[in-house]
C-alpha cells in the first residue's frame, strides 16, 4: 500500500522510492488542494524532476518562468533550477512526480511535513531539514 504524507494543503502518495528501486527513482503523486502551494521554492543538484499532469492544473514556476501543467502535459526540471508549485484554481489538482536518480526518498517529506504541521514551524528548522536532504532553499524574494 502506498504511503501518504500529509502537508495539509497537499499530500504526497509515494508509489516507488529509492529503497525499492536501488536508487533509480523516487515516484509519487502530488495531490494539491485549491490554493495550496510548495512551502519553500528550492533547487537540488543531485537529481532531476519530471512532472506529469493527472487532474486539474498545477502551476509550476521554474527560474521565474510560469508553466501550467494539466492532464497529459509534462514538465522537466533540471538540476540546479529554482522551482516551486501552487494550485491557483478552485479545484483539487494532481500530478505524478518522478525524481531521477532516486536519492531523496520519503524521509525528507515525512520530516518536513511533521515540522509544518506542528503549529508554528520554524523557518531555520525547515532550512536545516532541506539542506540536510539536498534541497537548497531559494532566497526570500
Amino acid at each position: 500500500m502506498p504511503e501518504i504524507i500529509d502537508f495539509g494543503s497537499f499530500q504526497l502518495r509515494f508509489l516507488r522510492d529509492k529503497h525499492g528501486t536501488a536508487g533509480s527513482l523516487d515516484m509519487f503523486e502530488l495531490i494539491l488542494q485549491p490554493e495550496g502551494r510548495m512551502p519553500v521554492p528550492h533547487h537540488h543538484e543531485a537529481w532531476e524532476e519530471t512532472i506529469y499532469g493527472l487532474t486539474g492544473t498545477v502551476s509550476y514556476t521554474v527560474e521565474g518562468e510560469a508553466h501550467e501543467v494539466g492532464p497529459g502535459e509534462s514538465l522537466f526540471i533540471a538540476r540546479g533550477k529554482v522551482h516551486g508549485f501552487s494550485n491557483r484554481t478552485g479545484a483539487v489538482a494532481s500530478c505524478l512526480c518522478i525524481l531521477t536518480p532516486g536519492v531523496l526518498g520519503p524521509e525528507y517529506f515525512r520530516e518536513l511535513a511533521a515540522l509544518l504541521r506542528s503549529g508554528k514551524p520554524d523557518p531555520a528548522a525547515a532550512r536545516e531539514i532541506m539542506l540536510r536532504h539536498g534541497l537548497v532553499p531559494a532566497p526570500p524574494g
